[in-house]
């Protein structure tokens, strides 16, 4: 995806008032994609990953053949490999956009945002270790990638049940990003966290004035 588009869509699943009460329950954010529209069981507390994330819709059909044409006469087009994977992803097709964030990414291997696109394309396809793996190659690029980091506690938690792995992600995400958007609602769900595995809840991140 172009870098212009990145600053707006970067929140991803995130964004604004999208995350609410689907943040509560675990819902995944993208890195560089636009927001989707709230659902009860995203990367869900209980069902498979592949039940879960943005509602579908229709895909323009019309804008998914260009695409695919102009990636018959350029495989490298980084950016016609990545709407078309969005548009993939928009629809529910998790399983299909896979491949076409890999293709991206394989072409933009510092692009972090596409990174975690991926990851969450994984963790969507039930692809759980994979999605893992994936987010941490994002972490690589990025240590302190808000995204990154929130999401790698939610599959950590709902797909590993391991609540102590989303207490890590979470505290360094507010520890490194102390003006971070929706700080409240993840202090709410590492607070939770931390009493599954029967740590004391830490002193919120005081926000950068």
């Amino acid at each position: 995806m172009p870098q212009q588009q990145t600053s707006s869509i970067t929140w991803a699943i995130i964004a604004g008032s999208c995350l609410m009460l689907g943040l509560a329950v675990g819902y995944v954010v993208f890195g560089s994609h636009r927001p989707a529209e709230p659902v009860v069981t995203p990367s869900a507390q209980v069902p498979a990953p592949a039940t879960g994330g943005p509602q579908a819709g229709l895909m323009d059909e019309q804008q998914a053949q260009a695409l695919r044409n102009i990636l018959a006469r350029d495989s490298g087009n980084v950016q016609a490999a990545t709407q078309l994977g969005n548009l993939l992803f928009d629809v529910g097709r998790y399983a299909e956009s896979v491949p076409l964030y890999r293709q991206a990414f394989a072409l933009d291997a510092n692009n972090v945002n596409l990174s975690t696109d991926l990851g969450t394309a994984l963790w969507y396809s039930g692809k759980v270790d994979e999605a893992i793996a994936q987010l941490t190659r994002s972490l690589a690029i990025n240590p302190t990638h808000p995204q990154t980091l929130f999401n790698l506690g939610i599959v950590k938690r709902d797909g590993k049940q391991d609540s102590a792995g989303a207490v890590q992600a979470w505290e360094r995400l507010l520890a490194s990003n102390p003006t971070y958007v929706d700080r409240d609602k993840v202090q709410q769900l590492l607070d939770q966290a931390r009493q599954q595995v029967g740590s004391t809840p830490i002193a919120p991140v005081r926000s950068i004035r």
